[in-house]
């Protein structure tokens, strides 16, 4: 059930029709899920709990007709390939794909033979596509390679229009968020008539936290679920201990803290990269309104793009003319990016349910019921059925 079904209502701004991503005209959203296996960790061979998303700007002409895109980094103890080129060049020429952290090399080689089968006999061409990830070894086999070229196009062929599956699906399917299951969610902000009425969208790949710092919409939810009623996904992860804490010599990215987020943000006002950049930088305060305080052994990387403006390589005019909003307009859209990724985040948590995953290692949803127990009692302005 997402926040808004569960009668949660995140931030000021209305969303949009299917309050996610999909809202901003052309975007389009695929998974392909790997579930498979149970029982000890057998290199190779499973359990498999992973997946690859892919988000598409825009229906056609992929990779001919590039975006507006920014980025920022607030820690960087992760990846999301091609970034260099966005800002170098503040465009996204392609689209963007999401998995676990060792098969980003698989994933970004099934877009580039993607593209270049697209553009097969239009002479020279080149691909840096935009590939991120999060870590999924706690449930997963990660080391066991299951994201395949296949899947990637399955997914690619699976991008829709439309209300955006999240929780345990794609990239996001053997993801821990504040020590409960996480993974795949998004949302969608519309600005005021007055700013335009543009629409914001942000989906995130969400696999960072401790239980103690979460927070839904101000209400500090996940220091009143202690581990002792419902336990932490790291407590069996071997390193870890039974605390959820690490144990001597094993720092990392993983376990309470650790792990990352990825974000997309997509929206469909004219803003030129260097306003884009900006953009992402919000989503950084609707992570922390979360609980993230961004740890060392994790890597918060966003990305957003425009659907406004595309450029066509194969264009021989040398004088490209377009229209952007002006910096003093960029407010409602900061507001915006702000609630759709905070929402983003706790959709990912309500559709996430109960993993077992390699080892028997158990990452346990969201209770939801709990939730709203808690947002009635603190919030209750904020919560309104329906």
């Amino acid at each position: 059930m997402r926040a808004r079904e569960l009668g949660l209502r995140i931030g000021l701004l209305a969303p949009g029709e299917h309050d996610a991503i999909t809202d901003v005209p052309g975007v389009l959203v695929g998974h392909t899920t790997l579930i498979a296996g149970d029982g000890p960790l057998v290199v190779g061979t499973g359990p498999v709990r992973t997946g690859v998303t892919i988000v598409v700007p825009h229906e056609d002409h992929l990779w001919t007709e590039p975006v507006f895109a920014g980025c920022h980094r607030l820690n960087g103890n992760g990846e999301l390939t091609g970034l260099e080129w966005v800002r170098e060049s503040g465009m996204l020429g392609g689209v963007i794909g999401i998995t676990n952290t060792h098969s980003v090399g698989v994933v970004r080689d099934a877009l580039v033979a993607h593209a270049a089968r697209d553009n097969r006999g239009q002479g020279v061409f080149w691909s840096l596509p935009v590939v991120g990830e999060t870590y999924d070894g706690a449930l997963n086999d990660i080391d066991g390679h299951h994201v395949r070229i296949e899947h990637v196009d399955a997914a690619l062929a699976a991008a829709s229009r439309g209300p955006v599956a999240e929780g345990n699906v794609g990239g996001g399917t053997g993801m821990i968020l504040h020590e409960f299951k996480g993974g795949i969610g998004s949302a969608s902000r519309r600005v005021g008539d007055a700013d335009g009425g543009w629409t914001v969208g942000a989906l995130v790949q969400a696999n960072y936290g401790s239980r103690a710092l979460l927070r839904v919409d101000g209400v500090p939810v996940g220091a009143a679920i202690p581990a002792s009623e419902v336990p932490s996904a790291w407590n069996q992860v071997e390193g870890l201990d039974a605390g959820g804490g690490a144990t001597p010599g094993t720092a990392g990215r993983h376990g309470p803290g650790g792990g990352s987020i990825i974000v997309v943000l997509a929206t469909d006002a004219p803003l030129l990269s260097i306003q884009l950049s900006r953009i992402c930088k919000r989503a950084a305060l609707g992570i922390g309104r979360c609980g993230s305080y961004a740890a060392h052994g994790s890597g918060e990387i966003v990305i957003g793009f425009s659907t406004a403006n595309r450029v066509s390589r194969e264009s021989t005019d040398r004088l490209h003319k377009l229209e952007f909003l002006p910096d003093e307009a960029l407010g409602a859209h900061y507001e915006a990016v702000i609630e759709a990724t905070e929402e983003a985040i706790i959709n990912s948590l309500c559709m996430a349910a109960d993993m077992v995953g390699q080892g028997g290692n158990t990452a346990p949803g969201l209770p939801l019921d709990k939730v709203l127990e808690l947002m009635k009692k603190y919030r209750p302005d904020r919560v309104r059925p329906g």
